[in-house]
C-alpha cells in the first residue's frame, strides 16, 4: 500500500483515470502491494485470551510470508466492465496442506464515478479511489479459536510515518453498529490516503451478525528490520525510503470468528488527494427532523389550544 502517490508521481491536481489507477495497480501489485508490502498473513492463538480489550489477540503462530505465496494468472479475473481484478495464492510450501483447499485473495477495484458498494461496510467511493478487498477461504486455522491479521507495510512522507486518524459519527445505516472509520493520511495537505472500517465479516454476504472487530496497532517505523525492496517501488520513488508498518488483527476470542465458515473479508479504500467525507444519510436526517420537530410541532399546538380557550372563555357576558 502506498503513500504520498499523487506527489511522487507528478499528478499534481489531476488524478488519473480509474482505468489508468487500476493498471498501475495490478502491475505492482504481485510484487509491491501483495508480496512485499502486504508482507504477512498473521494468526494467533486466543483460546486463552478472556478479555477482548487485551493487549495481543493470543499466541502468535509462525506467520506466513506472502513473497512465499503463489498467486494466479491476473487476466483470468481482470474484468473490464468492473474494473476489478483478483489476486489469489496459497503457500507455495505447505506441508501441513492447510490451504489445501483455501486461498488468499486480494481483490482490487477502480471506480468511474462517486457511489457505494452493495456490500458493507459500503465505504463512500469517489472516481478518484480504488477499493482493496481481502479474503481469507477455505484455509484450515491451526487452533479452535484462531484470529488472523495482516502486517502492512507503507511508504513514509520523508522521515516520519503517515498520519493515523480515528474519525466517529451517530450515523451507522451503512455499516449497522460501526460508529467509527479509520484513515491514513500522507501529508498535512494529504496526497494520498487509506481509509477503512474497523470492521470484518466471518460470512459471505456480511451483516451485523458477522461482524468482527478490526484492530490496528500504532505506526511504527520499519527501519529497525529490513523490508525487502521491490523493483516496482524503487523504479517510482527510488532507493532511498522510508517504510512504517502497523498490524491488522480481525476478530475477538469471543463471538463470531472465522472458525464459524472458514471465512474472512475485510476491505479498504486508497486514493490520491482529500478522502471522501460522509455526510448523514436520509435516514439519520429524517429521524433527526422529527426528533427536533416534535417538540416544536407540539408547543405550537399546545400554544393553539391555549389561545381558542381563551377565546373562548372571552366569549361569555358577565351576569352581573
Amino acid at each position: 500500500m502506498r503513500g504520498s502517490v499523487e506527489h511522487s508521481w507528478g499528478w499534481g491536481h489531476c488524478a488519473p483515470s480509474p482505468l489508468l489507477l487500476l493498471t498501475l495497480l495490478l502491475f505492482a501489485a504481485p510484487f509491491g502491494l501483495l508480496g512485499e508490502k502486504t508482507r504477512q498473513l498473521l494468526e494467533f492463538d486466543s483460546t486463552n485470551v478472556s478479555d477482548t480489550a487485551a493487549k495481543t489477540p493470543g499466541t502468535p503462530y509462525p506467520p506466513y510470508s506472502l513473497a512465499d505465496f503463489s498467486w494466479n494468472n491476473i487476466t483470468d479475473s481482470l474484468d473490464p466492465a468492473t474494473l476489478s481484478a483478483t489476486f489469489q495464492g496459497h503457500p507455495m510450501n505447505d506441508p501441513t496442506r492447510t490451504f489445501a483447499n483455501g486461498s488468499l485473495a486480494f481483490r482490487v477495484q477502480a471506480f468511474s464515478r462517486s457511489s457505494r458498494p452493495a456490500q458493507p461496510p459500503r465505504l463512500l467511493h469517489t472516481a478518484d479511489t480504488c477499493q482493496l478487498e481481502v479474503a481469507l477461504v477455505g484455509a484450515s486455522p491451526r487452533g479452535n479459536r484462531s484470529l488472523f491479521g495482516l502486517e502492512v507495510a507503507t511508504l513514509g512522507q520523508g522521515p516520519d510515518c503517515p498520519s493515523m486518524q480515528e474519525q466517529h459519527s451517530i450515523d451507522d445505516e451503512y455499516a449497522p453498529a460501526i460508529f467509527q472509520l479509520d484513515q491514513l493520511l500522507w501529508g498535512s495537505l494529504p496526497s494520498g490516503f487509506a481509509q477503512w472500517r474497523p470492521v470484518a465479516y466471518s460470512q459471505k454476504p456480511g451483516g451485523r451478525e458477522s461482524a468482527l472487530p478490526c484492530l490496528a496497532s500504532p505506526l511504527h517505523s520499519a527501519l529497525a528490520y529490513p523490508l525487502p525492496q521491490s523493483p516496482i517501488v524503487r523504479a517510482f520513488f527510488g532507493s532511498q525510503n522510508n517504510f512504517c508498518a502497523f498490524n491488522l488483527t480481525f476478530g475477538a476470542s469471543t463471538g463470531p470468528g472465522y472458525w464459524d465458515q472458514h471465512y474472512l473479508s475485510w476491505s479498504m479504500l486508497l486514493g490520491v488527494g482529500f478522502p471522501p467525507v460522509d455526510g448523514l444519510s436520509p435516514l439519520v436526517l429524517g429521524i433527526m427532523a422529527v426528533a427536533l420537530g416534535a417538540p416544536g410541532l407540539m408547543l405550537l399546538v399546545g400554544g393553539l389550544v391555549l389561545l381558542l380557550y381563551h377565546k373562548k372563555y372571552s366569549e361569555y357576558q358577565s351576569i352581573n
